[in-house]
């Protein structure tokens, strides 16, 4: 009769375990042998912006740091006295920034500085929702002393559906290039393992400009791009 050691029959065990996939759901070990399929989609939506965004102020100098600042506050008031004016509501007026700060030049003989009076600075972020009065504002706002103009940009004042539009294109364009890669492959996408939004949600404005004139200054509003991103895993069939 011959003898096994338990050596031989623990080595035979591993073996039929290793061969025989039966621990294994059929489905399961179908698509873990196939593998997954990991990828990423994007889309951009273009609309007609419907708020302007406008950085603008007043800088001022004065022999003191007061003189200046006196000077500056008498005309940003009245800067914001017009802006009112022209229908600009007192929550889309923001003061952004505002400082005094000393006017450095060379001393007579150029061997350091001294402060030859002060300047001062008063910033404000301006929304517009009315785009046929940008130009208007912004000529009404120069008028009356603002001599600063920081920025100009577009946006939307309600983001959400212009952001679920972008990312229900992106899913779909995740889906067409899933369908594609898998197909090339020779095996088919099975469920949806996970879904993520990466870089999603990138709302920065990107215009693309189409010339169109406000009432006094020529201001060009065009389209802004809202973006979206997903990544997607699947699993493959063969």
């Amino acid at each position: 009769m011959r003898i096994l050691s338990v050596h031989t029959l623990a080595a035979l065990a591993m073996t039929t375990l290793v061969l025989t996939p039966a621990a294994l759901l059929p489905g399961q070990a179908m698509a873990e042998t196939a593998g997954t399929l990991t990828v990423t989609g994007s889309a951009t939506i273009n609309v007609v912006p419907d708020l302007a965004t406008i950085s603008l102020g007043v800088t001022t100098t004065g022999a003191t740091a007061a003189a200046a600042m006196s000077a500056n506050n008498e005309a940003v008031s009245a800067v914001i006295s017009r802006l009112i004016a022209t229908r600009i509501a007192d929550r889309d007026i923001q003061t952004s920034s505002l400082q005094v700060s000393p006017n450095w030049v060379a001393n007579a003989d150029g061997t350091g500085q001294v402060t030859k009076g002060y300047t001062a600075s008063n910033m404000l972020t301006v929304r517009i929702k009315a785009l046929d009065q940008t130009g208007a504002v912004l000529d009404a706002a120069i008028a009356d002393g603002a001599n600063t103009l920081n920025g100009l940009s577009f946006g939307l004042q309600d983001q959400r559906p212009t952001e679920d539009e972008a990312r229900k294109a992106a899913v779909a364009d995740a889906l067409a290039r899933a369908r594609l890669l898998a197909d090339a492959a020779g095996a088919k996408l099975g469920a949806i393992l996970s879904i993520s939004e990466g870089g999603a949600g990138d709302m920065t404005p990107m215009p693309m400009y189409k010339m169109t004139r406000a009432d006094a200054v020529p201001v060009a509003a065009g389209e802004v791009g809202v973006s979206a991103s997903v990544t997607i895993v699947w699993q493959l069939a063969q």
